[in-house]
Formats: structure tokens, C-alpha cells, sequence
């Protein structure tokens, strides 16, 4: 009798384990409108290329550390300071069945050196603008060379916007086959191949996602026949949903959700404090917002400690600086670059000659969590300081924008190093500096300083600068690491890993499974 138990538990146990690799369903804030790895820094796009892509070099993404590991390289070596080799797999294949060949790995790069479009040459910029030359050596070898030294060869070839892609595909979606065109690069966007555990079977931009299970991936298959993702915009419906039984897990649930999430006993939730910075960005460039002081003055008047207890509960994370314990030796919280001091505020306004003329504030209603609320509770602060905000609740993206003065934006930390974090958006050629601030020739040097010396000591020492000249400069203000959450039925084991970037939805082997408890 006793083992006839066993046997039905065993057998209702595989039963349901069955059920749960069968498909597993995501409700999601948002979705991209495309999706290609290197076109792509944004927080929606970073939810969904590491399923289906991969980097030549891999980490253990358990450890908030690098942890390198191999991927599609199976071995690397550093040459000299301005080169460096990678051994690649034989036996990998795209989800369209070809074999990857050190062709596409040339071509993955290539697109981005060569800046084959306006986004790959945005990608150059914040993330390979040091690299001049990648060439085949042989059939399993690949050489990338740099203009500089370079320190972040295996953090570069880790970085999603790497992520190698098939030439001979691409370059057949349209016109002249042995021509990469830019509307190939279009039609692959919205038809993506890669290499993943999971391929791309369905695609409407901005609305739905489906990923189908890829037996010819070259590691450990993947737990679920089926991934579906939808976008449920509204933060009410992706809890009903949850409740409903419709979707497994969803997205971007805000602190004041978490209690009633976990009270189903069905649901739970999952969370942690983001590798990113929610800010707030000044258009240096509009005459409104010219003086240094008057941006400082913002900056100053924003309580960003009571922003965390009334929108975060104390969960999220507020620095000093701009600097994640994740940099390692380069960790610096000893710095002071934002603070909060309205007097401090109230004298820089005046010595600015501020009339209270009203300063635009830009924000999507729903894109950050809590981005709308903190908006509101930031106009509040300014007006106790005796500056009138308008605010402007709108979808479209005016970062760059000439007649913004301030908005929200996030700052995701890509890869751990300040050039990851910092420099993708404030480097001289920054995606921040190019839309809303001006470099000069004392900056970039300071900033050539710290990128390419290999001295840690120098390193430290020329950012510590860096976050001076910010300091004085004010061209955005770090608000806090958000804390993101995420509800999930207790079906699922799941949790964000601690080394992704900011927002990956890892569904693979070894990061999700049916729940044991």
C-alpha cells in the first residue's frame, strides 16, 4: 500500500512538473517595438534577448561579480594590450539551423564598427567605440583590435549588444543577398535569429512575444516548450491576470501591490534592488536651463531619502554618488556628488536670478515604475523651494528634445564598470551628453584617463574627478536603485539573478523550474 502511495505521488508530481514545461505565460508593462541586440540598450529590450541570443563569452550570472565563463567562446586569450583572440564552438546553430561560423561573428561586429545603421553607430559609440578591426584568423579564430588598450575586452564580448547574429540570414531578408542593406537589418528586427535555447516563433512589436523551445541549442535545453509574453499595460489588470490564472508572472509591481500579491496563497513575489538608477536629466542646451546654478538648485531641493520611504517603503537604494557595489574595486561610496539642501537650493536660485518662470518636466505615465508619482512628489519639493514645475505627462521620448528642460530617464548598469553605467550615458559621447549636455576638450581627457588606463589606483583617482565635474555641472541627478518586483504563481521558481543587467527575464536551464514547495 505504502509504496502504491509513492507511486501515485511520484506520478502526480511528474505529471504537474509535465504540465508546467509545457508553456509558461508573462504579462509584461511593456514589450519593444523591435528586437535586435545591437540596436538595443532599452529597458523593454533588455527583458528579452537573453533567451533567444547570445554573447561570445559567457558569466555566472548568480554572482553580482564577473564571473567569466565560456559561452559560443570556448576560449580566449589577450595578445597585447590593443588585441585579443576568441576560440569559437563548432557546434553551434542558429534557430534557422545553420551552423555559426567565425563569418557571422565578423559580421556581428562589423555592423557595429562600421556603424552600418544609426543605432548600431549609437551602440559603437556607448559601447565599442575602442575597437577598429575584427578579422577571421582561421576557421575557429576571431581577432578583435582596439585603437587604445584596452581593459574590458571580456566585459565588452559579454555585453547583449554582442550578441552574435547569422550574416548569411540577414543579409537575404532583402535585396541583394550578398549586400547587408539596411532594410535587411529592419526585417531582421522584426524577424530575429540567434542562437539561445529558446527561438523566436511569433512577434508583434510592442504587444506580444512568443519563444518556442530550440532543441538545436548547443547547451542545457530549455525548461519550457513555450514562453509567452503579452503586454498588460495597466498595473490592476496584470494582478487580475495573475489572480485569474491567466499569466505565471508579471512585471513591474510597485511596492504598495506587493502585500496584496502575496496574501493570494496561490501567488508570491519576487524582487530585488535593480542594477540601475532611475534620474533626472536637465536640457543643458535650452537657454532656460543654461546656468549651472539654477540645475544644481533642482538637483539640491529633491529629498530623494523620503522619495524611497513614500514610493520605494525603504526599499530601494539611495546613493551618494554614481557607483553600484558591483564595480568592485572601482565601488565608491565614500563620494558625495547629490544631496539634499533646500537652503542650499533656495541661495543658488537667487544668485541665478530664477523669476519663476515654470520648468517643464517631462514623464510617461506608465514606462517607470513609480516614474509618475515621483514626478509628482518632485514638484512638490521644487515648489517648497519657490519653483514652479509644469508637468508634462506624455509617451513620446524627448530626451533629446530642445524644448524639454527636465524629464525622467533610467541609467542601467550594462556591464560592471563604470564605463557600463556612467559612460554609456555621460561619457563625452554618452547617450545623455549627446542629447542634453556639451562635452568640452578638459572633460574628454579626463574621461580618456579613466576609460583605457589599466591602473586601478588611476582609474579611482580620475573618476573621483569625474563625479566632481558632475558635481559642479548638474546635468542630471541620480534619484535611487529602484526595487523591482515581480508577482508569480507559486507554480514557478523563479527570481531575478543578481549578475544580469537590469530587467532580463531568464528563462533558461538552471533559472526557472516548477516550484518544489
Amino acid at each position: 500500500m505504502k509504496n502504491k502511495s509513492l507511486l501515485l505521488i511520484a506520478s502526480a508530481l511528474l505529471l504537474s512538473t509535465s504540465a508546467m514545461a509545457s508553456e509558461l505565460r508573462v504579462g509584461l508593462q511593456n514589450l519593444p517595438p523591435y528586437v535586435d541586440p545591437g540596436k538595443d540598450h532599452s529597458n523593454t529590450g533588455s527583458q528579452v534577448y537573453y533567451n533567444a541570443f547570445d554573447p561570445l563569452i559567457e558569466k555566472d550570472y548568480s554572482n553580482p561579480k564577473a564571473v567569466f565563463r565560456p559561452g559560443i567562446a570556448k576560449e580566449w586569450k589577450q595578445v597585447s594590450p590593443t588585441v585579443f583572440e576568441v576560440k569559437i564552438r563548432d557546434d553551434v546553430k542558429f534557430h534557422n539551423g545553420e551552423a555559426l561560423t567565425v563569418d557571422d561573428v565578423v559580421f556581428t561586429f562589423e555592423r557595429l564598427i562600421k556603424e552600418m545603421t544609426p543605432e548600431y553607430a549609437s551602440i559603437r559609440r556607448q559601447f565599442f567605440a575602442n575597437f577598429t578591426r575584427v578579422e577571421a584568423v582561421d576557421a575557429t579564430t576571431v581577432r578583435f583590435t582596439t585603437e587604445k588598450p584596452e581593459p574590458l575586452f571580456e566585459t565588452l564580448l559579454n555585453a547583449t549588444q554582442g550578441s552574435i547574429v547569422p550574416k548569411k540570414y540577414i543579409m537575404g531578408l532583402t535585396g541583394d543577398p550578398n549586400v547587408a542593406e539596411k532594410a535587411d537589418f529592419d526585417a531582421f528586427a522584426l524577424k530575429p535569429v540567434g542562437t539561445g535555447p529558446y527561438g523566436i516563433s511569433a512577434f508583434q512589436p510592442g504587444e506580444t512575444l512568443v519563444y518556442t523551445k530550440f532543441d538545436g541549442f548547443f547547451g542545457e535545453k530549455a525548461p519550457f516548450d513555450k514562453v509567452s509574453m503579452r503586454r498588460i499595460a495597466e498595473m490592476a489588470t496584470r494582478t487580475t491576470a495573475l489572480a485569474n490564472g491567466e499569466v505565471d508572472l508579471i512585471t513591474n509591481v510597485p511596492p504598495d501591490q506587493i502585500d496584496a500579491i502575496a496574501s493570494n496563497p496561490n501567488l508570491k513575489v519576487e524582487g530585488a534592488v535593480t542594477p540601475l538608477f532611475h534620474v533626472v536629466i536637465f536640457q543643458t542646451r535650452n537657454p532656460k536651463m543654461a546656468d549651472k546654478r539654477l540645475r544644481r538648485a533642482l538637483s539640491l531641493a529633491i529629498d530623494r531619502n523620503l522619495l524611497n520611504e513614500a514610493l520605494w517603503l525603504g526599499k530601494a537604494v539611495v546613493p551618494g554618488s554614481h557607483t553600484y557595489p558591483q564595480y568592485g574595486d572601482l565601488y565608491m561610496p565614500e563620494l558625495k556628488t547629490f544631496e539634499y539642501n533646500p537652503e542650499k537650493a533656495r541661495q543658488l536660485l537667487k544668485e541665478a536670478g530664477y523669476n519663476g518662470e515654470p520648468i517643464r518636466f517631462d514623464t510617461d505615465a506608465v514606462y517607470y515604475t513609480n516614474g509618475l508619482l515621483a514626478a509628482q512628489a518632485i514638484k512638490e519639493m521644487w515648489a517648497a523651494v519657490g519653483v514652479t514645475m509644469t508637468l508634462n505627462v506624455d509617451p513620446k521620448w524627448t530626451g533629446a528634445d530642445p524644448e524639454m528642460n527636465a524629464r525622467n530617464w533610467s541609467n542601467p548598469m550594462y556591464f560592471a564598470d563604470p564605463a557600463g553605467s556612467f559612460g554609456t550615458m555621460w561619457s563625452p559621447k554618452g547617450a545623455g551628453t549627446t542629447g542634453s549636455w556639451s562635452s568640452n576638450p578638459a572633460y574628454e581627457a579626463l574621461w580618456e584617463r579613466f576609460r583605457y588606463s589599466t591602473d586601478v589606483a588611476q582609474r579611482r583617482k580620475a573618476y573621483a574627478e569625474i563625479m566632481d565635474y558632475v558635481k559642479e555641472e548638474a546635468p542630471f541627478v541620480v534619484l535611487y536603485q529602484p526595487y523591482e518586483s515581480y508577482g508569480l504563481s507559486r507554480k514557478i521558481a523563479w527570481k531575478p539573478l543578481p549578475g544580469h543587467i537590469p530587467y532580463v527575464l531568464n528563462f533558461r536551464a538552471g533559472a526557472v523550474s516548477a516550484a518544489t514547495n
